[in-house]
């Protein structure tokens, strides 16, 4: 049971942040977790007392989001980021220790079809965030790695302001491609979707 709760705060934060076009409340959050709206409330007061959440009122409904200038929100989103990686599926974990391999500052987020299909998805869709000029190098990369890949890497390639826009624009591709399971840069996405909120 400890262990449930656990993992039902770690998805609550982990839908709030990653979710920055919805104000997110106990009854909402509720359908996701597939939980009451009074345990999703617990859940979310929880958090708010420990730091992590800060809630604001709209009419009479508390909404919530990750706090911001707080370092142990930041880590604790880091926390459920890995966390996420280390629960998900072998064959997705495959892909995530692939993308590692890329020794570059970069922000690496698989999403798409891999994460439901597993193996039997076409390609690998993976949203890369990186300084511009850094593109060239991680291009050639990627390229390499679909050399040697059965599956091939299908990459979207963002520089941090692209991606801060595309947020802020409510792009579709982007808003999903941030859902998914993120391979590395765990500390530069969370600063991200908290600022973005």
């Amino acid at each position: 049971m400890k262990k449930e709760k656990q993992n039902n705060k770690t998805r609550t934060v982990l839908e709030i942040a990653k979710s920055p076009e919805k104000e997110y409340n106990s009854n909402n959050i509720s359908k996701v977790l597939g939980i009451t709206a009074m345990g999703a409330l617990k859940i979310l007061k929880k958090l708010e007392k420990e730091g992590v959440l800060v809630s604001r009122k709209i009419g009479n409904i508390s909404v919530y989001r990750v706090k911001r200038d707080s370092n142990y929100a930041l880590k604790y989103l880091e926390f459920a980021l890995i966390y996420e990686v280390e629960h998900s599926n072998p064959y997705v974990k495959r892909w995530i220790s692939e993308i590692k391999k890329i020794k570059s500052e970069v922000i690496a987020i698989v999403f798409g079809s891999v994460l439901i299909k597993r193996e039997m998805a076409g390609d690998i869709d993976i949203l890369f965030v990186v300084k511009e000029n850094k593109f060239n190098e991680l291009i050639k990369k990627i390229k390499k790695i679909n050399e040697l890949s059965e599956k091939k890497i299908h990459p979207v390639y963002q520089s941090i302001g692209d991606l801060e826009n595309n947020i802020e624009k409510r792009d579709k591709v982007i808003l999903n491609a941030i859902k998914g399971v993120v391979a590395s840069g765990y500390d530069k996405i969370s600063k991200l979707l908290v600022e973005l909120r």
